[in-house]
């Protein structure tokens, strides 16, 4: 996969990216990052990418004319192009999942007050991290491209990683090592027996259970087995047991 980001702070998106699984993953050919400088394609001799709103209002608003050369520079058949913005649909491990299958993304990372809406006639989609604002896309580009670089092939080297984990479905199930015992936290005794079986179904459940308490959302959407259902069903969620309801 190639990824290429328009951005006014080129170095400190590639310095971010550098580094680690993604680092490696660039150098061992399985990924592509670039970033480019939106002032690259200025025509004028202050190299302007915003302006004044038009209506009046606060802030600075970044000009659609260095947006529109970049995207028709970088472009190729097969790119997709995704334009970083609070209006867009939030991003999840389901958007990194199917960004992660394109073979060519150009992300655009906006500053100031915003960006011209006209840019975003020139896009494939429009994606937002969440319900906030930063001081700018260049955050958001990043957590984007690793959370799709993640998931690309050989860059994990174990392919069961990246299915086992937090959002792959349910949240993950709790994390112990070394030592056995810490400030008189103990590790559960089912992780020491070496039965494991019970240790998988332990886990299952202790992700089951988590995804019911803190992200109820996620258990609704999920397809749960009847293993799944019986789980639940023996745990303590705190207050009742959680049945199946009727209707499922």
């Amino acid at each position: 996969m190639r990824i290429d980001i328009v951005t006014i702070f080129p170095g400190d998106v590639e310095r971010a990216l550098g580094y680690s699984i993604l680092g490696r993953a660039q150098s061992a050919g399985l990924l592509t990052v670039k970033a480019h400088d939106l002032r690259d394609w200025t025509d004028d001799a202050h190299r302007t990418v915003d302006d004044s709103p038009y209506g009046g209002g606060p802030g600075m608003v970044m000009k659609p004319e260095p947006f529109g050369a970049a995207i028709g520079a970088l472009s190729q058949p097969a790119t997709h192009v995704v334009l970083l913005t609070p209006q867009g649909v939030t991003f999840t491990q389901e958007v990194a999942q199917r960004l992660a299958r394109e073979t060519h993304l150009l992300l655009l990372c906006g500053h100031y007050e915003g960006i011209d809406e006209r840019v975003s006639r020139l896009v494939d989609e429009e994606v937002s991290l969440g319900d906030f604002v930063l001081t700018g896309a260049e955050h958001a580009a990043v957590v984007v491209v690793d959370a799709v670089g993640r998931l690309l092939p050989g860059v994990l080297g174990n392919s069961a990683s990246a299915e086992d984990e937090s959002f792959a479905g349910l949240l993950e199930y709790p994390q112990y090592t070394r030592p056995p015992v810490y400030r008189g936290w103990a590790v559960p005794e089912v992780l020491l027996s070496g039965q494991h079986e019970q240790v998988r179904r332990w886990r299952r459940q202790q992700s089951l259970l988590r995804t019911a308490r803190r992200r109820p959302d996620l258990l609704a959407r999920a397809e749960l087995s009847e293993e799944d259902w019986r789980l639940l069903g023996e745990a303590d969620l705190g207050s009742e047991p959680f049945r199946r309801s009727p209707e499922s």
